[in-house]
């Protein structure tokens, strides 16, 4: 698909609107085309005293509306030529005002268009991609594109109406005044096409010297206080510095190309005019053009000039455009590595529950059972086995502790149950159907995950943990809050639940915006809780109080919860201990115990460095002592 196609397909809509634009304005371009014969008429019959011809306006010269050489004549052509003046502005402002609402329109659907991709697209497609570049494709490139459209485009249209019409009237006046034009109008053509490939290449660098802008600054806006602590203040200048005046050469190397084009189509259009004004001048002597028309020729030959250098300028700029348009079509043709399946999933009636006839079952499409299994499971990513042959059997309501050192496959594991990966051997089973069957929205419905990289939106505290149900109660926000050991410290916030939090939970410790994510995930109420590594910043006794609450209220929660720290799993059914994409042991806490391997070995390292468990008693002490 061509770019002028793809914007096509999304301008199409307003199209009807847009063909009433292109008719008022040539109809307004009609009225100030009219104008050059009317000041040929005031120079013809009012100020020298020539006989009545022919022309658009001779019926103004029959007597009725003043004599030849009159005040009256001059009075009736004032009005008709300011009238021409005022109805077209009128037209002009119309024609305006709808066009830049139909622009608006169109860079509002782009954008959606644009987001709404981003929304769809799996996080390995995502990943891709630099943040700088989604911006530029999502904001700049919507703006730049819909120009287009709503300027580029009808401003080429008017030009070429222009032209025909001041050619006919040209020809009306004298064939002998299209010679120069004609002549001229190959160099246009060969200039036009030399300076647009230049300015495609230079518009495709400022927008990739723009895109790394972006990303410069984003990543300085998101690691600021990383770069404090580091004390490399300098180091972010310069790489701010650099991508700045990598922009600004960029922009500087394009005004040089616009320069130059400017210069070039200025002598040509200069040459153009003069020499027909030497024609119409020639003409005039030999007695074959009045004075008057020799005014409007000029007139009429700086039109014609001028429009094909809007032609030309117009073609000059589309190429910012086209490059904005590519890159965007391509984002738009990115296919996602995830694919939805067809199956959406439903909560079949209860056997044995009589339902009343007036009442409607209503599927939330939320299962209350979940059973998981993960059938002899690997998955490689660029070339990368990071999983390796995983049985795994997750029956509704078992707690499953998954553990193993830096970069033994746990998150990518749980990831994989909600097709963030997908397995490049073997199965993923919901309730005995393949998770790829299902629509993606449908599977991710049935969990409620909380992800290592916590991340809370600049909104109110209430806001982020009702985030799945913008609707719901206070009294369940507080439920949740309570769960996931949050309350305490919110309430000590002087607005409470109504505290604004910074972007990606700033003004909160690490520990507050773990509790924060795991009391969203709560209130979303979803059969599979899964907790990756989000515990990390609690304390012991915190973390216990926790999942303690998780067992009681929620005991007929599917739980996984990886960890580093092993003493966050020893309530589990069931522990897995990975290495290298590998389940090397597994069984229940007791059992990995007597078997005295690796997980006993450094769940004893742990329980040591922290104090072995004088500690746990301890801060279990301490939390009594705070509530």
């Amino acid at each position: 698909m061509g770019v002028f196609k793809f914007g096509f397909k999304q301008w199409k809509k307003h199209l009807p609107l847009d063909i009433l634009t292109k008719l008022l304005s040539f109809t307004a371009l009609t009225a100030d085309l009219m104008l050059p014969l009317l000041t040929a008429m005031f120079i013809n019959h009012i100020i020298k005293d020539k006989p009545a011809g022919k022309g658009v306006f001779s019926f103004l010269l029959s007597g009725r509306y003043g004599a030849i050489h009159s005040m009256h004549l001059f009075f009736t052509l004032s009005a008709v030529f300011l009238g021409l003046i005022l109805f077209k502005d009128i037209i002009v402002y119309i024609k305006n005002y709808i066009l830049q609402k139909l622009g608006l329109a169109l860079e509002t659907d782009l954008r959606e268009l644009t987001f709404h991709k981003l929304m769809e697209l799996d996080s390995e497609t995502i990943a891709e991609y630099n943040t700088g570049e989604l911006l530029t494709t999502i904001n700049s490139d919507t703006i730049m594109f819909k120009e287009l459209f709503c300027r580029m485009i009808p401003n080429i249209c008017d030009s070429i109406f222009v032209l025909v019409v001041a050619v006919v009237m040209l020809a009306g006046i004298n064939r002998s005044l299209l010679v120069i034009p004609l002549i001229l109008s190959p160099f246009f053509a060969v200039s036009l096409l030399r300076f647009r490939k230049l300015a495609r290449a230079n518009f495709r660098a400022i927008r990739g010297c723009n895109s790394n802008m972006a990303l410069t600054v984003q990543e300085n806006i998101e690691a600021v206080r990383l770069v404090r602590s580091f004390t490399n203040e300098d180091v972010e200048k310069k790489k701010f510095d650099s991508s700045n005046y990598n922009l600004r050469d960029a922009h500087i190397k394009q005004i040089k190309l616009s320069s130059t084009f400017e210069a070039i189509f200025g002598l040509i259009r200069q040459t153009a005019y003069i020499g027909s004004i030497a024609v119409s001048a020639v003409l005039v002597m030999k007695g074959q053009l009045l004075i008057g028309y020799l005014v409007a020729s000029g007139d009429y030959v700086f039109r014609i000039m001028n429009h094909i250098t809007q032609i030309n300028n117009s073609m000059f700029q589309m190429q910012q455009q086209l490059v904005s348009g590519r890159k965007m079509m391509d984002f738009m043709n990115t296919e996602s590595k995830i694919v939805s399946g067809p199956l959406s999933i439903s909560e079949p009636p209860k056997e044995g529950i009589m339902y009343p006839a007036e009442e409607t079952v209503v599927d939330t499409g939320i299962l209350s059972e979940a059973h998981i299994e993960i059938v002899n499971g690997s998955l490689e990513i660029a070339g990368q086995k990071i999983l390796k042959n995983i049985n795994l059997d997750i029956t509704p309501g078992k707690k499953i502790g998954i553990v193993g050192g830096t970069g033994s496959g746990k998150s990518v594991l749980l990831e994989s149950l909600i097709r963030v990966h997908d397995m490049t051997d073997g199965q993923i089973l919901l309730n005995g159907t393949d998770i790829r069957e299902y629509e993606l929205n449908s599977l991710r419905k049935q969990f409620s995950y909380v992800f290592q990289d916590v991340f809370l939106f600049s909104n109110t505290i209430t806001s982020n943990i009702a985030y799945s149900e913008p609707e719901v109660g206070r009294q369940q926000v507080m439920k949740a809050a309570e769960h996931a050991q949050a309350h305490g410290f919110i309430s000590s916030f002087t607005e409470g639940y109504e505290t604004i939090i910074g972007e990606r939970g700033l003004g909160i410790s690490g520990g507050q915006k773990q509790r924060v994510s795991i009391a969203r995930a709560l209130l979303r109420n979803a059969p599979i809780l899964v907790l990756d590594d989000s515990t990390s910043a609690l304390d012991v006794g915190t973390e216990k109080r926790l999942l303690a609450d998780i067992k009681h209220y929620y005991p007929d929660k599917t739980l996984l919860i990886s960890a580093h720290r092993l003493s966050s799993v020893v309530d589990c059914d069931e522990i897995i201990y990975l290495r290298d994409g590998e389940i090397i042991e597994r069984g229940s806490f007791e059992e990995l115990m007597k078997m005295d391997g690796t997980f006993a070995k450094t769940y004893n390292i742990q329980v040591t460095q922290e104090g072995s468990v004088n500690f746990d008693a301890l801060a279990d002490k301490l939390a009594e002592g705070r509530a």
